[in-house]
């Protein structure tokens, strides 16, 4: 029996961005497991592999295949909102 949604997902104006350019670039299968993965997040808001981002006081990052999902978790609001996601390229985490 499947679970039933513990937290809402907003999608923000530049996440949103994000995925539709995604999309239309990348195959089927890999945003179908994009999607899959970012629909979890409603039951499952810290899945295996969660990190929390340095310096932010809510923001969390979950890693799909070659792509990241960067979001905060509002625990009190029950409420996920996805801020960013992109695929990881070799400039991703330099300063």
């Amino acid at each position: 029996m499947p679970k039933s949604p513990l937290y809402k997902i907003e999608v923000s104006p530049a996440a949103d961005r994000d995925i539709q350019k995604l999309k239309d670039r990348i195959r089927s299968d890999d945003f179908e497991r994009l999607a899959a993965a970012i629909d979890k997040l409603a039951t499952e808001p810290c899945p295996h592999g969660v990190r929390k981002i340095e310096g932010a006081a809510t923001a969390y990052r979950i890693r799909v295949g070659s792509y990241r999902v960067v979001y905060d978790i509002f625990d009190d609001k029950k409420l996920v909102v996805l801020l960013q996601v992109v695929r990881r390229n070799e400039t991703t985490y330099k300063s």
